[in-house]
Parts: C-alpha cells; sequence; structure tokens
C-alpha cells in the first residue's frame, strides 16, 4: 500500500503547465457555481449526475450543494478512479470538485439564491449554456466534472453501455426524481437545460461534434500506444505508412474518442515524444466498442 502511494505522487506534475491548467479548471469550476446560484437553484431546475441529486437535497432538507457533491464523489472516485486515466488527471477531477463546492457553497451563502429572473424558459436557456462553458472550459484545463464521467466509463466497461448513452443516463436519472418533486414540467425543461449545457460544453472545449479520430506519427509508436492503453483506455489501430520524402516506413497510430478526451490525448503524446505528427478530425458517427453498438444500426 506505501509503495502505491508513492508511486502515485511520483507520477504526479506539478510544472508550470500543470498549475496553468489548475487556474483554468478553477475558473470553469466558478463559471458552473455560477450558473447554479443566478439560475438553476434559484429556478428549482435541476441538473444531471451527482449534483442533480445534491439539488434536490438541498431543496427538499437544506444540504449544502457543493458538499453533497463532494462526498458523494468520494465512494465514485474509489471505485473507478482508473477511468479517469492516471494520477495527474485524477489529480484534475480532484482540484475540479474541491473548486465546485467550495466555490457553489460559498457563493449561495453570501448572496442567497434570489433569481435574476422568474422566467422558466430564461433560466433553462441560460442556465444550461452557462454550465456547458464552464464544464468545457475545465475539459480546456484537461480536467472532467467526476461523477458522471466515472458512472459512464463503469456501465461503458463493466455493461457494454456506450459512452453517449451512458451520460444520457446518468444524467437524466436525476432530473426524472426532481420531477417527483418540483413536478414534470420542471423536469422538462431539466431535460432541455441539461441538452444545452452538454452543447456549449461540447462547442467550448472541441467544437460542435463530440466524436474525435486521431492519426498519431511518431518514432515511439509502442509507448505511444501503450500511453494511450494505460491512461485513456482506448483502443488503437496501427496504419502501415511511409514518408514521402524519406521514404521510411513509418507505422500510423489511429485511434478514435469523444472531444474531451482530446486534450488529454495531447498531453500523452507530447510526454511521449515532443516531435510527433498528429491530426485530429472529426467523425460524423462512430460504431463498436465504446461508443454506438454497431447492431442497432441494423
Amino acid at each position: 500500500m506505501q509503495q502505491k502511494v508513492k508511486e502515485f505522487f511520483s507520477q504526479l506534475d506539478f510544472s508550470w503547465r500543470s498549475l496553468r491548467d489548475f487556474l483554468i479548471i478553477s475558473l470553469g469550476a466558478l463559471v458552473q457555481a455560477l450558473a447554479m446560484r443566478l439560475f438553476l437553484v434559484p429556478a428549482n431546475l435541476v441538473s444531471g449526475g451527482i449534483s442533480g441529486f445534491a439539488q434536490i437535497l438541498y431543496y427538499t432538507l437544506g444540504w449544502p450543494i457543493g458538499l453533497v457533491v463532494l462526498l458523494g464523489n468520494v465512494p465514485l472516485f474509489i471505485l473507478g478512479w482508473r477511468y479517469l486515466g492516471g494520477p495527474r488527471f485524477a489529480l484534475r477531477t480532484i482540484i475540479s470538485l474541491i473548486a465546485f463546492a467550495v466555490f457553489t457553497d460559498l457563493i449561495i451563502a453570501t448572496t442567497g439564491v434570489e433569481p435574476l429572473t422568474h422566467d422558466v424558459v430564461l433560466n433553462t436557456l441560460y442556465g444550461g449554456i452557462l454550465l456547458g462553458i464552464g464544464l468545457g472550459i475545465v475539459y480546456l484545463g484537461r480536467g472532467t466534472s467526476g461523477g458522471t464521467d466515472i458512472l459512464s466509463r463503469i456501465l461503458n466497461r463493466r455493461f457494454g453501455v456506450s459512452i453517449s448513452m451512458s451520460y444520457m443516463i446518468t444524467d437524466s436519472l436525476a432530473v426524472i426524481v426532481a420531477g417527483f418533486f418540483f413536478g414534470w414540467e420542471r423536469a422538462l425543461y431539466g431535460l432541455i437545460m441539461i441538452f444545452l449545457s452538454g452543447v456549449a460544453a461540447d462547442r467550448m472545449a472541441e467544437g460542435s461534434n463530440i466524436v474525435r479520430a486521431a492519426m498519431i506519427i511518431s518514432d515511439e509508436t509502442e509507448q505511444v500506444t501503450q500511453a494511450i492503453f494505460d491512461e485513456l483506455e482506448r483502443g488503437v489501430t496501427i496504419l502501415p505508412g511511409r514518408g514521402g520524402y524519406t521514404q521510411k516506413d513509418r507505422p500510423i497510430v489511429y485511434v478514435v474518442l469523444t472531444a474531451p478526451e482530446v486534450p488529454r490525448l495531447k498531453t500523452i503524446v507530447h510526454d511521449v515524444d515532443p516531435d510527433a505528427f498528429m491530426v485530429i478530425g472529426q467523425a460524423n458517427e462512430v460504431l463498436g466498442e465504446g461508443f454506438k453498438p454497431l447492431h442497432e444500426n441494423h
């Protein structure tokens, strides 16, 4: 156990680039907290995942949203931390959760929950977009949102549920539960808000399409491939290639991944081979393991 702890801390990165990422993640968490305070909480609009259930407990029992989010993520983090991409990315998730918890509870405690507007449509639109922008900023800092990401990975690995369907399940469950407490009209607005936040997060982090395909040419093909296996847990395909100028054989690593995983992939490849050549493009649809099952289209 002691050896594992030493290995964990030895893999942590506290370079200037990492510190910059921590600041970006904290900014994203602050934007998410503002979305909660300004639009979601005053309008009884429940977001998805752990934070959604935290909102329900806040409305019904008065429990602090941030504290519940933090505590609710602890067992999930212990259960599935390996899906977060190794210690350095797990650390970013911890920072994201702590920053969101502190900002949310501090802002609500100091300003109350007086609404900017009583129009539920405006709260849905602005709350969803602002929440998504905050999440997208966290992705830019190579962080994750914690609970939803972990649950989605577990559902995908253990039960074969596609990533997109996993996100839909974990995000929608809290909204459905909220329907029993605050009415189905609010629940329907909540689903719209989750959709808007997802679109905003994708546009903020990587553009409009959530699926990306990357081709990597490196002198360290085996190391790059193994790093992708270990830290992203994504499969890769090695394609034969030949340099047009050098006429040397150059294997090409081909990998398909989600938009939030792209910043992590860039870091992984850079750490293994800073001189690697990488092309990242959009994929309109991906069918197969880890994504949408092929049989659904037949």
